[in-house]
């Protein structure tokens, strides 16, 4: 599976421990950055082309990860196609790939142990999205709304 990966200096740690975690899984990553340690960089630097590249290859996921993945869900989600979800538990990473048919999930970092987290990415890239209609119809909704500001 294709992975894309940004954060911001509070991330950058944990990326590499996600990124190593992916690939022992067999997964092809993409780090879009940071690649060293800044404490003034800033998230929408790294995050935003993380999103650009899982939107142009809809076979692929991304993963946006800071203190709290709340900047980092928000910079995602200015990504045309992009879906981008705030995961913090077992049911959140499901939900939003049956559900909401995520394809970028955000992580924080500073909020849960190295463990639990991998436990989230893990959940989220083996879960698949229901193709229920409520949720094709409201995932349309808001592709329509990204296309003429209407909804």
């Amino acid at each position: 599976m294709k992975i894309h990966i940004g954060s911001d200096h509070a991330g950058l740690e944990f990326k590499a421990k996600i990124i190593e975690h992916l690939k022992s899984n067999g997964h092809d990553v993409t780090d879009h950055g940071p690649h060293q340690y800044d404490a003034l960089d800033d998230y929408p630097v790294f995050c935003i082309p993380t999103a650009q590249a899982t939107a142009k290859d809809p076979n692929s996921f991304g993963i946006v990860l800071g203190g709290s993945g709340n900047g980092e869900q928000i910079a995602a989600n200015k990504v045309k196609g992009v879906r981008a979800a705030l995961v913090w538990s077992i049911e959140t990473a499901k939900l939003a790939r049956e559900h909401n048919n995520a394809n970028v999930i955000s992580l924080g970092g500073r909020m849960h142990d190295e463990a639990f987290c991998l436990q989230l990415v893990d959940t989220f890239l083996a879960t698949k999205f229901t193709n229920d209609e409520r949720h094709v119809r409201r995932i349309s909704q808001i592709a329509k709304f990204e296309e003429n500001g209407k909804i």
